[in-house]
């Protein structure tokens, strides 16, 4: 792969922004983000973090961005229905675009734009000439269509993917060297423009074509080989709107411009015109950016520490600064229970950050010499401390009885408690976003998956520069998330709530549950009975022996021996999955059984035989991880196993339960608010029903069922209030006909009776729900 980047050709390097494609992809690829006053800033970060990775990347001598101009072009003329599939430009993107090219133009970057022309063709023209003068030239796009322009001198970035493209990418994308691109866009059509070209002839078809025929014209000169009769007339009827898609999908690089490459130099940027662009839109990290000279910070002075008495040092000085960040290095991961860490990476608020190896064959200080160190710095409240799950850290340090203080800001709880609804929370990724940074993560040195090796495989200078790289990007992050969650009004809950609740879930984690293993035991063995009994009646049903976990061999026998009724087709032949085995089990018993089969099957592999294995040998507990930072609701989720994943409903599930034990002496103590969610939507609703119930001390889940099943609350069962509790909590999070269904197995006309049936009884809620609706549309 030989992407240009500038100072490796010996030439110059021009940069053409595709700033239509790229501000759109911004709008989507970021969430709702706005300033206080409510105006849309998304579209506008996403594409200013972009530009400003570009410059700092790339470096090159010049840059423009171009943009599509408002009405039709040429291909309009030559097309009535070219693009006229696509949805229209949302009111929150179109709002943005004028004040993108504001920040553009504060870059001191041209924008250039031109009536009746598209983008593309801008670029084309562009490129061609500043190749024709000798220099090397970067697109900046995701359109697929500007890949024809792709040779020796031009190459493209998709920024949004990281994915690079020079003549070898574009042969391994399409099949074809970028000038038979336009080929396979005549024949498969581009349905993001609404290029038609012809029918049946998908991408796949369209590459094999051209490479055996060596162009549209090529294959149209030769029908009578092409073969597929159906393929073949397709191409005979439809050659015209093939060489009219093939014409449409053409960048243009004739146009008469008043721009010349040489005119797009870089400039100094208007520091006056960002800063107040940036205070606008309340952009604090590019602010901080601007104040230290309009750059990203420096990248920093990373060491690996050597001995004692430089630790000693560095100790010092970190003392005298008053605050740190840091991070570890732990064997497995991110699992602090599964070993002592193979190092440490602190770093002072001036841009320093040191290694420390604290395992054998790392080098460095005297592990006990380190650690008494480590126990100085970390047991000093004087000195503030950001970590990034620092839940984590906590519990390394308890391992060596070390009890820290003064750890008082993460990262990833800031980061998460300002955008709930993303999903990576990495520092890398974080870094990225509110710093403009770039960290090198573990998984780029340990690679992932089945690959990946063991940190310690790692050479130390690796392991140091990145594990130095975090915790400087620890640092520098704090002062820039805490400002933002001051400035949206988390304060509070940062403070009182969510870090308090770090070292609970530390200390929970830490201690671990205990687990009986003679009880899981002979569940095992008890399942195994049971599911050999289940095998052998499934047999007598079916009148053979199969293999029960082969979806192929029971499709043979529940559909083609037995002739049931066929559910959903699927690539593989027709689905047997539980949708469709329960909606079987209706009226016939071998799927009813093949089911109950499954349901021992799994509590026994994923449960019953898979606990034991989790069980830490030096703490003989289960040490769950409780994330605080995964569900975009807030609520707590756990994993390494998921404990709140067992099955309460089924006896057997229940019984799994009872393997979770307290140790001799010591009880378990359960606790549980009583219907919070619906004490506060009677709270919010001020429905009179609900909150005369509460009042009254009645039990909601029994009154919901006495209702919506028309009984007596008194001749409500267990299995009517269940599934009152289900309706109850399902519909106040907006659960429609269809998952209540689902939920409760019934069909969806009852389903919405029950839901018909509980907003009559509750009407306040109903309204609160509906106003509550229509103010976020109307409000967003």
């Amino acid at each position: 792969m030989t992407i240009v980047k500038n100072g490796k050709s010996g030439r110059k390097t021009l940069v053409l922004v595709d700033g239509s494609n790229l501000v759109y992809r911004a709008f989507f690829a970021i969430r709702e983000l706005s300033n206080s006053r409510g105006f849309p800033t998304n579209a506008v970060y996403g594409f200013t973090t972009m530009l400003l990775k570009l410059l700092r990347d790339y470096n090159p001598e010049g840059i423009a961005v171009v943009f599509d101009s408002k009405g039709p072009t040429f291909r309009h003329e030559a097309y009535e229905d070219y693009k006229a599939t696509r949805a229209a430009m949302p009111d929150n993107l179109g709002l943005q675009i004028p004040r993108v090219k504001e920040v553009v133009e504060a870059f001191s970057v041209p924008v250039i734009e031109k009536g009746g022309v598209e983008a593309d063709d801008i670029i084309g023209t562009l490129a061609l000439k500043a190749t024709a003068s000798g220099d090397d030239v970067l697109i900046v796009s995701g359109d697929k269509d500007l890949l024809q322009l792709v040779s020796d001198r031009v190459s493209m970035v998709d920024t949004m993917k990281d994915k690079s493209y020079d003549v070898d990418a574009v042969k391994e994308r399409f099949g074809v060297s970028p000038d038979k691109v336009t080929e396979i866009l005549g024949l498969a059509g581009d349905t993001s423009d609404n290029i038609p070209g012809v029918p049946g002839i998908g991408e796949k078809t369209a590459r094999k074509l051209v490479e055996q025929y060596g162009s549209l014209e090529g294959i149209l000169n030769n029908l009578d080989s092409v073969k597929g009769a159906r393929l073949r007339n397709n191409l005979e009827e439809y050659a015209e709107q093939a060489r009219m898609s093939r014409d449409l999908a053409t960048i243009r690089t004739d146009l008469d411009l008043d721009i010349t490459p040489e005119s797009l130099g870089i400039r100094e940027p208007d520091v006056e015109a960002l800063t107040k662009l940036f205070a606008e839109f309340e952009f604090s990290s590019l602010l901080q950016q601007l104040r230290s000279g309009g750059n990203p910070p420096d990248d920093g002075h990373y060491e690996t520490v050597a001995d004692e008495d430089n630790l000693g040092k560095i100790i010092k000085k970190i003392k005298n600064e008053g605050r740190c960040g840091f991070d570890f290095l732990l064997p497995g991961g991110r699992r602090p229970m599964d070993g002592d860490p193979l190092g440490i990476a602190l770093a002072a608020g001036s841009g320093e950050a040191w290694y420390v190896p604290l395992s054998d064959g790392g080098g460095g200080p005297d592990h006990e010499a380190a650690w008494k160190a480590l126990e100085e710095l970390f047991s000093d409240a004087g000195v503030s401390k950001t970590g990034h799950d620092l839940k984590r850290a906590f519990i390394v340090l308890a391992r060596k009885k070390i009890y820290p203080r003064g750890l008082d800001f993460d990262t990833m709880v800031a980061a998460y408690i300002l955008d709930p609804a993303k999903r990576d929370f990495s520092v890398p990724s974080i870094a990225e976003r509110y710093l403009s940074r770039r960290v090198v993560s573990l998984e780029e040195l340990t690679g992932s998956g089945a690959r990946a090796v063991a940190p310690s495989e790692v050479p130390v200078e690796k392991l140091a520069a990145c594990l130095c790289g975090i915790a400087d990007a620890i640092g520098r992050l704090r002062p820039v998330l805490g400002d933002l969650i001051t400035e949206e009004g988390f304060e509070k809950l940062f403070r009182d709530i969510e870090m308090p609740l770090v070292e609970v879930l530390a200390a929970m984690e830490y201690h671990g549950v205990l687990v009986d293993r003679s009880l899981l035991a002979d569940m095992s063995n008890e399942l195994g009975e049971l599911m050999r009994l289940s095998e052998e009646k499934i047999y007598s049903l079916a009148g053979e022996e199969f293999n029960i976990n082969s979806p192929k061999q029971l499709q043979v026998i529940l559909f083609d021996k037995l002739g049931l009724p066929k559910g959903r087709k699927t690539k593989d032949g027709y689905s047997t999955d539980m949708e469709v085995l329960a909606h079987l089990a209706k009226s016939y018993e071998l799927p009813g059984e093949i089911l109950a089969y499954r349901s021992l099957a799994k509590l026994r592999s994923t449960y019953v035989d898979a606990l034991p294995e989790l069980i830490n040998p030096e703490t003989g507990r289960i040490h769950t991880s409780y994330n605080q930072t995964v569900t975009a609701t807030g609520r707590l989720s756990s994993s390494d196993p998921n404990l709140q994943n067992i099955p309460i409903r089924t006896t057997e599930g229940k019984r799994i339960r009872q393997a979770f034990i307290a140790p001799e002496g010591w009880e378990i103590l359960s606790g549980d608010y009583s219907q919070i969610e619906l004490r506060i939507l009677a709270h919010l609703s001020e429905d009179p029903e609900l909150t005369t119930a509460f009042e009254a001390g009645e039990d909601i889940h029994r009154m919901t069922a006495s209702n919506v099943f028309g009984v007596f609350p008194e001749m409500v069962n267990d299995e009517m209030r269940r599934q009152a509790k289900v309706i109850n909590f399902g519909v106040i999070y907006g659960m429609s006909p269809f998952g209540l269904s689902r939920e409760l197995g019934i069909n969806q006309k009852m389903a919405k009776i029950y839901i018909d049936e509980y907003f009559k009884r509750f009407a306040g809620v109903a309204r609160y729900v509906d106003a509550t609706i229509e103010q976020a549309r109307s409000d967003g």
